[in-house]
């Protein structure tokens, strides 16, 4: 069985509060709306030296269909008792709102035979088959209680990621059961996430085979991209920057950006460093960490006007082999930690990206 998620830390309630107050709306979680997909890492020929590359690549995650199981009958009632210790009675998944920053809990819906019940989406839910149902965020990612209400759910399935929470609290003072789940994303914690949906959704024997295929899937991915990467490691760091906000952040351990880097082949060097969670960039950390290549958000590259707007904004940045190198790999910001069934084809993605980043920017 996959390995249990870690403790909840801070990190993803401060990383749902910057992309909030930066206005970001980012590309699909799939990548909908970006006009074409990395090339695979099974089709593409790696870098011998992928130190030697010098120049930026994009990472555009492949659109993959939903693959929903459906053996076995829900069974309901069922009560849980969710991430935020809140004791919860689900008795009809008939109406269904599965709402994150990411688009994960969307997708795990509809990969647990559910699909057919989900009566609206959040922005970040950009696989093919949801994009029929109406929208209840706003501004980016702010939930729209009329939108919602308008769409009489009866359960509604979500974490703190997205606000403002006095609607979250208004829709449970109405009546409406809310799960909220676990809002930590990693890697280790893709079983974990589903099996508190399909726990809600009263289909926890689909929430393990699910839950199996995505951890298995993840592995062979993870052990393929071994199989390219140096033996000695790139050395990574995920840097997070909203330049119109001012906003400058090195991502640490248990940010989830650390699980990514490892699965990735690559060395990450906020965990040599001991950095936890969110830490504000400093010229020194940034000059002493000394990254072969820095991981970032799509929308926060583009805030400060690309690769060459960042060395303007951070000059602490050309003073890195990564600035030197220009190696600095961004995806779209609702994909990168989104951390839900379609993870393989992020790290797939990514490590093109990485190892053949010709073949990534074609």
């Amino acid at each position: 069985m996959p390995p249990a998620p870690r403790r909840s830390t801070p990190v993803a309630a401060l990383l749902a509060l910057a992309l909030l107050l930066s206005g970001c709306v980012g590309a699909t979680a799939d990548g909908g709306a970006e006009a074409s997909t990395t090339p695979l890492l099974a089709d593409v020929t790696v870098l011998d030296d992928p130190r030697s590359w010098d120049g930026p690549s994009s990472a555009i995650a492949a659109s993959t269909a939903v693959e929903a199981i459906t053996s076995g009958e829900a069974e309901l009632p069922v009560t849980v008792t969710d991430a935020q210790g809140t004791t919860v009675t689900v008795t009809d998944t008939s109406r269904i709102l599965a709402l994150d920053i990411y688009g994960s809990l969307s997708r795990i819906t509809f990969e647990l035979g559910l699909g057919n019940n989900v009566v609206g989406r959040d922005i970040s839910s950009g696989f093919a088959e949801i994009q029929d149902r109406p929208l209840v965020t706003q501004n980016g990612h702010d939930l729209n209680a009329e939108a919602m209400l308008e769409l009489d759910p009866t359960l509604i399935l979500t974490d703190t990621s997205l606000g403002p929470w006095d609607t979250i609290l208004q829709m449970r003072e109405i009546g409406i059961p809310v799960v909220v789940v676990d809002s930590h994303r990693s890697i280790e914690g893709i079983g974990g996430l589903i099996t508190e949906v399909a726990t809600a959704l009263g289909v926890p024997e689909r929430g393990a085979e699910l839950a199996q295929r995505a951890q298995d899937e993840v592995s062979a991915k993870v052990a393929q991209i071994a199989d390219v990467a140096p033996a000695d490691g790139l050395r990574m760091i995920f840097l997070y920057v909203r330049g119109q906000s001012g906003v400058y952040y090195l991502f640490g351990e248990e940010s989830g950006a650390d699980s990514l880097i490892e699965a990735l082949g690559g060395v990450d060097v906020a965990g040599e460093n001991g950095w936890v969670g969110m830490r504000p960039l400093t010229a020194e950390a940034l000059v002493a960490a000394d990254p072969d290549a820095i991981l970032m958000m799509t929308k926060g590259l583009e805030s400060v006007g690309g690769v060459d707007g960042l060395v303007e904004h951070i000059p602490a940045v050309a003073q890195t082999t990564a600035g030197q190198n220009h190696r600095i790999i961004d995806m779209s910001d609702t994909t990168i930690l989104s951390f839900g069934p379609h993870t393989a084809s992020v790290l797939d993605a990514l490590a093109v990206a990485l190892y053949a980043p010709e073949e990534a920017s074609r």
